[in-house]
This record gives structure tokens, C-alpha cells and sequence, in this order.
């Protein structure tokens, strides 16, 4: 570990890496997150009908997704913009997750909306706007469900840690951070991928982190490459946007995947993985023939 990391993050003392805990599992239903699986999260932005999502669910639940993804209430920079459909949202999902086994991971905007979606969901997402609202971040700390953490914006990862340590210190360790790309001067993708940020907090944390490759890129024909990248460096795991119709969908459509690219995505990574899986196993081999040493 770089000696100026350990200064800066092991304050931190929740979610830093330790000797004693270098590495945690978050519990989904019958997943574990940060385990040797790597664990991929699909579906629309926005739950928009009953018929789009199970249709969507059924899609990346065949391709090898484990979790489905959904907005039901959606943070949206316009007020003009499609905002979700609210608690009708959260009983389809529902139903997609009884119809596919699939857990749900949805999002959640307010201190008030906690109990309501912690009925429903399997795992709480807080998005790249509300990493920084902390009366959000500690009524997550007593919500009984995994908390997927996504940098902010503009967040630095030390920003990001002192979020998820907020919501420890409310009594939820189960959290997931997630790497979504931060605003840069580049204009050609929405927001720039941080890539290094998955080994660095991998280094510095125990906590499992996600990677997505949607928002980062803001255009569909990048997000394959991105999700190779992430399996590359060493992430836990995927959350990606895929749509029946990219061109209809009422939000994030330039960057939702349509069902074959999904599809096609999820077979590539395949080669990729199998290094992931490779490395992780050698790599207590190598720790412990280097401390012999």
C-alpha cells in the first residue's frame, strides 16, 4: 500500500482495510457481493410499465445478471423529466423479483421514502446527487438492507469513504461503493471513468466495489469496453442500464443497452473473468510465500 494511503483513509476505521478484515461479503438473498462472483446488476433507469420491466427482467435474468435494477423514484435534472412512478414502481418490481428471483436494487432519495423501499428492495441505492446527504446516509445505517453507495459527481474517494463511514457508524456495515465516473473537462463521454479508483479503494478498503460502466460513458457503443475494463482492474461486480427500446425509454436511452448487446456484453466478459478468477486465487499463494520470505 502507498504509506500516504494509510494517513488518509485508515481514518476511516469502519470501512479501511485491516489485517484483521481485508476483506468483507455483502449478503443478498442468496448472493455474496465481494466474494469470488462476480456479480452483474441490469435494467432500465426507469421502471416505466409493468410490461417493460418484466420483459427487461426476464432479458438479463437469461443472460446471467443476478440482480435487477430500477428506478422507481428518479432524481432528475429537469423538472420536465419522466421522475419515476413511485410506489407503483416498487410493486413491479416486486413482481419482476417473484416471477425471476431475481433481488431488486432501487434507489432511494430521501430519509422519508427509507422504510417504504426498505419493503421492497433488496438493496438500497444512493446515487451520485445524495452521497453527500447524510440524514439519508444515517437512516440507511438502521434500514436491515445492503446500502450501494455511488460516488459523487465530483466526489474525491476519500469523500466517498467518509459517506459509507457515515452510514457504518448508523449501524449498517453492508455497503457497496460504486465507481460511476466524475465530472472532468472531457465532454465526449457523459462523465470520465475513474478506473484506477477500483484498485485504489480495493486497496484501502474491505468493502466490495461495484462498477458503472452507463453513466460513465453516456453512449451505449462504450459501455462493453468499460465493463471488460472493470472486470480487468479487479471489480466486484457491474450495474448496467439495459432497455426493451433505448430510443423510447424515458431516461438514459443514448446509453442503455438494447437485449442482444446485453447479451453480447455478458458473453465478452466471460475471458476476462476468468482472469479475475485466476488472480484472486493465486494471490494468497503469493502473499503468503512472500511473507515467508
Amino acid at each position: 500500500m502507498n504509506p500516504k494511503w494509510n494517513g488518509q483513509f485508515s481514518c476511516f476505521d469502519l470501512v479501511a482495510k485491516t489485517h484483521e478484515r481485508s476483506r468483507s461479503v455483502v449478503r443478498v438473498r442468496d448472493l455474496e457481493i465481494g466474494g469470488s462472483d462476480f456479480v452483474v446488476m441490469a435494467g432500465p433507469c426507469a421502471v416505466e410499465s409493468e410490461d417493460q420491466l418484466l420483459h427487461t427482467a426476464e432479458a438479463v435474468a437469461e443472460a446471467g445478471a443476478r440482480i435487477l435494477r430500477g428506478g422507481a423514484y428518479k432524481p432528475r435534472s429537469s423538472p420536465y423529466a419522466f421522475q419515476g412512478l413511485g410506489v407503483e414502481g416498487l410493486k413491479i418490481l416486486s413482481k419482476a423479483r417473484e416471477e425471476t428471483g431475481l433481488a431488486i436494487v432501487t434507489e432511494v432519495m430521501s430519509e422519508a421514502d427509507v422504510d417504504l423501499i426498505a419493503e421492497y428492495a433488496d438493496i438500497m441505492q444512493v446515487g451520485t446527487r445524495s452521497m453527500e446527504n447524510y440524514s439519508l446516509l444515517e437512516a440507511l445505517g438502521g434500514c436491515g438492507r445492503p446500502v450501494l453507495l455511488k460516488r459523487g459527481m465530483c466526489a474525491t474517494l476519500e469523500d466517498l469513504l467518509r459517506s459509507a463511514q457515515v452510514i457504518a457508524m448508523a449501524g449498517n456495515p453492508d455497503i457497496m461503493l460504486c465507481e460511476r465516473g466524475i465530472r472532468a473537462f472531457e465532454t465526449a463521454t457523459r462523465n470520465t471513468l475513474d478506473i484506477a479508483a477500483v484498485p485504489v479503494l480495493k486497496s484501502v478498503s474491505h468493502l466490495p466495489v461495484i462498477v458503472d460502466p452507463s453513466h460513465a460513458a453516456g453512449v451505449r457503443c462504450l459501455v462493453a469496453t468499460l465493463a471488460r475494463a472493470a472486470a480487468v482492474v479487479g471489480a466486484d461486480g457491474l450495474l448496467v442500464e439495459v432497455h426493451p427500446h433505448p430510443e423510447r425509454a424515458l431516461s438514459d436511452g443514448n446509453q442503455s443497452l438494447d437485449f442482444d448487446e446485453f447479451r453480447e456484453m455478458m458473453g465478452d466478459l466471460q475471458p476476462y473473468l476468468e482472469l479475475q478468477r485466476e488472480d484472486r486465487q493465486l494471490r494468497p499463494q503469493l502473499l503468503a510465500t512472500a511473507g515467508a520470505d
